[in-house]
């Protein structure tokens, strides 16, 4: 996948928003049916008002915030390029909640919450970090791909 700079830019923006943590055990407990929609039907279903960042036929992306917290959510036209979008941006770390067409990116606790509203199947980028060994509450481990 060829890598734009606003593609690199969400990637970079998405390791920025998800830190270290846990937490939001409850919401995942009831996952509804995956959500559908425009980006700001999305939107609307987390209670937030997205500030978009990129607005282009293949991907469109906002910065949000709710009462969960802050994260990016992107819409794509198609599948493939969702997953190709997927597959670069988790070279970069991060904590992803994935649905048909669209992905929200932020903290463990930001995309968990937003799972209880949202459904999708939460995935995991590569974790760089110090902390490598953090996240065995999931069973997750250093450098685990997604997870389903």
């Amino acid at each position: 996948m060829r890598l734009t700079r606003p593609l690199l830019a969400v990637a970079a923006l998405a390791l920025a928003l998800a830190g270290c943590g846990s937490g939001g055990e409850e919401a995942a407990a009831r996952v509804p049916e995956t959500a559908e929609g425009s980006l700001e039907q999305l939107a609307a279903e987390v209670r937030c008002e997205p500030d978009i960042q990129t607005d282009a036929d293949e991907i469109r992306q906002a910065i949000c915030r709710n009462g969960d917290g802050r994260f990016v959510l992107a819409t794509f036209a198609t599948d493939r390029g969702q997953r190709e979008w997927i597959n670069g941006a988790k070279d970069y770390g991060g904590h992803y909640l994935v649905g048909r067409k669209w992905v929200a990116v932020g903290e463990p606790k930001v995309v968990t919450a937003l799972r209880g509203r949202l459904g999708g199947t939460l995935e995991e980028g590569q974790d760089h970090g110090a902390g490598a060994g953090q996240g065995a509450e999931a069973g997750q481990g250093a450098g685990a791909g997604g997870h389903h």
